[in-house]
Formats: C-alpha cells, structure tokens, sequence
C-alpha cells in the first residue's frame, strides 16, 4: 500500500474468487489509477478519485458496500469477538442461513410429492423451481450477466449446469446442486470470517479509553482525545490504554497482548509500558508518549492487514492457475457432451448430463480459497503469539530458509555489556582524569560499549568534569575526541595494531580466550589503558539455536564485529556453526550476499545497526519490535519480545502453513479428480459432483482453521 493510496472499508465480498473480481471492476474505473482488494481485512486500496457510488457499482454484482475507512472506523469498529456455546453458534448459523433451510424444506417435499404422486409432473417441479429461486437467484443472475459478458468464473459454471439440467427435466437434481453451492459459498464465507475474527481480536486489545489528569481531576476520555505528554492513571487489574513511560508506581505487567510471553514483567519508574499490556497488580502513573494511531499494538495491527496484500508465491500461483482452469473445464465439460454421442453414437441425454456434472465438479471454490484463508489464519496467529510476519510471501520464504545467521551483540547476547577489568598499560598517577575523559568522550555515542564505560565510571565515583571540545566517529572501530589538552582515541585493537607491543598482545590475548571484548585507550601519543568488557550470552539463545537445529536450519552463523576469540568463546557456548568476526557493517552485507548465492538466508539483528544485512537478507528478522519503531518498519518479520524465543515458532509455523496451503491444493484438485474418473465408466452424477466440490470446500476450510489454534510450545 502506498501512502497515496485511500482506504475503503468492504461489506459483502463473500469469497475469495469475487473479491478478485471486484479488485478488476474498480481497477477498471476511469478514476481509478490502481486497486488492491485486501480481502482478508474486508478493504480495498484505491489510488484514484472514485465516487463511493462508483465503487458500489462495481461491486453491485454481489450486493457489495463501502464506506469510507476513517470515519466507519468511527462509527463501526471490528466487533469483540464473542465466546458462543455450541448451541449458540449452531442457532446463529440457521439464522444467517434461513433462505437455504427453507430451500432444503421446498426440495423435500418435491420428493416427498415425486414419490407420493408420480404422475403428477406440475407440483414436484413448481417446488424445485421454487427452491432455486429462492436459494440461487443472485447466483443465476450473476451467472446469467457473466455469460453476455463472456466472463467465466464459478458462478458462470453453476448457471450454466443449472441451465443445462433442467433444460433435460433433472429438476431435484438442479435444485440440490443450487442448495449445495449456496451452502458451500457460506462455508466458505464462515471460514474467512473465523479468521477475521482473529484478527478481530488483535483490534480489541488496548482499551478504548483512558483515565487522564485534566485540571487536577481525573477523568475518562476516548483514547483519541489523550495527548502525548497527558499522564495517565492505571489501577491493578486494568488494561494500560497508551504507549508511556511509568513516572510513579510499581506493578507487574503482562505483555501477552505484544509479545506472546505470558511470563509477566516487574515496571518501575523510567520503564516503558505499552498499548494493550495488563497491569496485574499495583498503581501506575504513565506519562503518554504515543497517539493512539502510534502506539505499538497500533501499528502492529495496520501491519498485520496490509501483510495479507504481500501475496505468498503460491497464493499468487493459485490465483493465476483459476483464471486458466474455470475455461480449461468448460471446454472439457463441452467435450464429454459432444464427443461421445458424436463419435461412437451414444445417447446424448446420459453424456450431456455427464458433462454438466463435469461443470459442477469443475467450481473452483475449493482451490481458490485454499490459500488465502490459511495465508490469513497463519498471520494473524504469528502475530497473537509475539511474531510480526509482514506479508504471506515472507512467511513463505522463511518456511525454506536453511542458513541463519545471527548478529551477536543484542542478538545472541544481552547487549547491555559490563566493565570487568582496567588495566593500566602505563605507569601514571592521573588514572581518574584519563578515565573522566574516556567517559566525557563515550558520552556522545549509544554504542552498548560506551554506555557500559560512562555506567563504570559513575558507579566509580569518578568525577566527569572533563569537556570536549571536537568528536569524531571513526566507523566500526571506535570514536576519536580533543580535549583543551588531550587527543583521545577510544576503539578496537585493531584501530592500533601497529602501537602494540608484544606484552600488550598478551594481555589483549588472555582477556579474549576469557570471551570478553577489549577497547583500548589511546592519550595524545601513548596507549595508556585497557579495558576489557563482558556481554552476558541471553539464557534462551543456546535453546533456541538447539530447537532451529532440530527444525533443519543446518547453517548458524555469527557475523560480529567483535574480535574471533570473543565471537568463539560465544559461538561455541550457543551452538553456532560459522564465525565471521572482525566485522565492519559493510561486511556482514558482504558475507550475507555470499551466503545467499547458496541458498535462502534468514537475518536475525535488531533492526537498525544491522539494516543492509538484514534488507539483502531473504528474510530480514528484527528483534525487540515492541520497543523499536525502527524494526516494525524496516524488518520482514518482528519478534516482538526482547529475545529469540519466537523465532523457532516462526518457523515452524510457517513451514505447517505451507504444509496446509499444499494439501489444500492437494485436496481441492485430487476430489475432483476423482470425480472425473468417473465419467469413464458414465457414473458421474450431479450429486457427486456437487458434493465432491463442497466436500473439498468443507476439508480446505477446516484444514486451514487449524492454523488459528497453533500454539507456541518450543518455549515451554
């Protein structure tokens, strides 16, 4: 979706084959330049000027409503979802279904009055011709406008079998096929919205207002209305409405709603809080420091609908071969009415009738919904459970990904690095000044490692009254600073490989094998100070290594700008495989080009120092997005919890979406292949037609749904 592009909310696309369909009639407009039906979100992405009343119009062929999305949103959100009982759910079904169980009634009795009077040839067919009517008409209609507009879909296939039969007096037959195929499309639309209704559920989970300080009173106001600054007041039990900052309080938070980790979290004053999240106990005061539209469960929701634009390969693959198969089975269908009795003489009436229920058997509902619902089911899951997966060809991709690589500092590691030793390489009394300008000097970077300095120096008690005066990055190695009587360079051994004596070797050496990283302090022209610093390895990376390695991902890499001895003491404590170290940003890219000629290569960092290896990467996974805009933008997929627990689920549930998505298809073509079978021996009916295609309709949909209900057990 562009940022030109408008949004329209749509009511009554009941299948996947008519939102396509519906997509073509709008891109068709003359005041339309583009459009892309979102047909899991139920909207559609107009780039153009077009009327409401125009889009309607090319929607009217299936009673299509739409409403501009901004102010429906307003009036008419996503509906809570409700937790029926079987009984309510079995009530609901009949209400919504009323025409077609008074069609099934109207069809009996035709039977019911074949049997009872069958002589009698007015009665049985006026209730047959009556059940169509009722059930099928705007199926008939559409199939009827489709056919002048030589446009051949499934309705048209319908319209035509159904013409067809009673045209050679099959009407019971006729009647049941119409019922069936009504009841199969509301299969079909019951699973869509099953998956909505997840998705539903994600819209729901911040609430829609929030208790505010207003001129010393506390009041309740929508979420809208909350400005950034506003301080907001949480009670135990209470859902935080707002992204903010605790300013007062203490409370345990559970972020199930963000991260999929049900585990909750202990926040105090200056930690981050967010949209959705549970206060389980205590009192919070929250400075608000996102909009409403800008909080994090905000965008992750705007993300996870337009994921269901990016179209998986085979979703688009499916889509293609539909717009082949409906023709390819009306000119089979029309070879087994006419061959037949043409060339061997046979009867004609038995081999039109088999080649009308070749139409039946033909409908291509099955196939066509066998992608998007498990494509949607599969999303909408992943991101319930902490994982942000931006579009149906990202889960796709990440289902085949063999290699892994990983950035450590962050990634495999803490990311929050301690100060463990100084060691004096010179013999000076002015240790603290030096060591306030190495802090002054850090200051002005939010390098983990600088941060880790400027903490060790005021945890010293160290007195930082030292100014700057010209700073200087120096890319990948370190950072060089002037002071009123000092240059200070600060950065990895290698910056000085050439001022290192064999003793200073040594030292850098012995602190390596130890795994920890070495800075050293260069002031004016000596090397006067080493520091060696640890990053604690996360407790769930050698676990979660473990689990990618029983899912097949063979190839674990590092790529760390640290030094080969550190990268190896961690590498092999997590189980990594390759260890690419020494690294500038310039050469993970590199290293992740040459992994990618191989085959496809997932990227794991955290979404801003790694960005060229993660955008070059097949599949770009950023850590932490609960508290990094940075990765919700730029990364494939966001694991929105500060570590990798959920990247095993992630795969695993894209490599089982991918598993339904092919048996679906599977399912979908091998019924009707059967079915077809039987137009060798003449035993192909319409009613085993039509009950092989709603059968298939039946299986896909189920099967798709199971993908609601995965849940994450790789980190129980």
């Amino acid at each position: 979706m562009t940022t030109n592009d408008k949004t329209y909310r749509v009511e009554g696309m009941t299948c996947a084959n008519c939102a396509a369909k519906f997509e073509r009639n709008v891109a068709a407009l003359p005041s339309v330049t583009s459009a892309t039906v979102n047909f899991g979100a139920s909207k559609i992405y107009v780039q153009g000027t077009p009327t409401i009343e125009e889009l309607e119009n090319a929607g009217a062929f299936e009673n299509i409503a739409v409403y501009d999305d901004q102010s429906h949103q307003k009036t008419q959100q996503y509906e809570t979802p409700k937790n029926l009982t079987l009984f309510e759910k079995v009530k609901q079904f009949f209400i919504n279904n009323q025409t077609l169980w008074f069609s099934t009634i109207l069809i009996l009795f035709g039977y019911l009055s074949q049997w009872l009077h069958p002589a009698d040839t007015l009665m049985s067919p006026l209730l047959f011709v009556t059940a169509v009517v009722i059930s099928g008409w705007s199926l008939i209609k559409e199939g009827l406008r489709n056919l002048l507009h030589f446009d051949f879909d499934m309705r048209t296939l319908m319209t035509i079998a159904a013409i067809g039969g009673v045209l050679i007096g099959e009407w019971g037959e006729v009647a049941v096929v119409v019922i069936l195929f009504a009841l199969s499309e509301s299969l079909e639309r019951f699973s869509m919205d099953k998956a909505r209704e997840s998705m539903a559920s994600l819209m729901k989970m911040a609430p829609d207002t929030a208790t505010i300080l207003r001129q010393e009173q506390l009041i309740d106001i929508p979420v809208e209305d909350v400005n950034v600054g506003d301080l907001l007041f949480v009670k135990a039990g209470q859902k935080i409405a707002l992204d903010g900052i605790v300013r007062s309080g203490q409370a345990t938070i559970n972020q199930a709603a963000i991260t999929g980790e049900s585990i909750p979290v202990e926040k105090t004053t200056g930690d981050e809080v967010f949209a959705g999240t549970l206060n389980q106990d205590g009192h919070l005061e929250i400075e608000v420091t996102k909009a409403s539209d800008e909080t994090t469960i905000a965008k992750v929701i705007a993300l996870v609908e337009e994921a269901q634009i990016n179209k998986a390969p085979a979703q688009a693959f499916i889509e293609r071969f539909a717009r082949y198969y409906t023709p390819l089975i009306m000119l089979i269908a029309l070879g087994v009415a006419i061959i037949p009795p043409l060339v061997t003489g046979m009867n004609w009436y038995d081999w039109i009738y088999q080649g009308l229920s070749v139409l039946v058997v033909g409908c291509p509902c099955a196939l066509i919904i066998s992608t998007p619902v498990s494509i949607v089911s599969g999303i909408s899951t992943a991101a319930k459970n902490g994982v942000l997966i931006k579009g149906g060809i990202h889960l796709e991709t990440l289902s085949k990904i063999k290699t892994m690589a990983f950035d450590k500092t962050g990634t495999l590691t803490q990311g929050s690095p301690n100060v463990v030793n100084v060691v004096p390489l010179t013999e000076r009394s002015d240790f603290e000044s030096v060591m306030a300008r190495v802090a002054a000097l850090e200051q002005t970077t939010q390098h983990p490692l600088a941060r880790a300095i400027v903490a060790y120096v005021e945890d010293a008690g160290i007195t930082m009254n030292q100014t700057v005066e010209q700073v200087q990055t120096l890319t990948g190695q370190g950072i060089h600073g002037i002071f009123r009587q000092h240059k200070m360079t600060i950065g990895q051994p290698q910056l000085f490989e050439s001022e290192l004596t064999q003793d200073v070797h040594k030292q850098i050496e012995m602190q390596q094998q130890l795994g920890r990283t070495v800075v050293l302090v260069k002031q004016d022209d000596t090397l006067c100070l080493l520091i060696a610093l640890q990053d604690q390895v996360r407790p769930q990376s050698k676990k979660v290594i473990a689990q990618l390695s029983k899912l097949g991902i063979t190839k674990r890499v590092m790529l760390t700008g640290d030094h080969a001895f550190t990268a190896k003491t961690i590498g092999d404590e997590v189980g990594i495989t390759d260890i690419y170290a020494n690294l500038m940003p310039e050469d993970k890219l590199k290293y992740i080009e040459q992994l990618a000629e191989v085959q496809p290569v997932g990227m794991v960092g955290d979404g801003v120092n790694d960005a060229p290896a993660l955008a070059y990467a097949n599949v770009g996974i950023a850590m932490g997005g609960a508290s990094a805009d940075t990765a919700l933008e730029t990364a494939d997929i966001a694991l929105l919890s500060d570590d990798m627990s959920k990247l095993p689920y992630a795969v695993r549930l894209s490599r089982l979406t991918m598993r339904t998505i092919k048996w679906n298809v599977g399912i979908a073509l091998g019924l009707k292949f059967l079915a077809l079978l039987l137009v060798i021996p003449g035993w192909l009916t319409l009613w085993i037609a039509i009950m092989s295609d709603m059968g298939a309709t039946l299986l896909v949909t189920l099967n798709a749904m199971r993908l609601l209900y995965v849940k994450d057990v790789t980190s129980h």
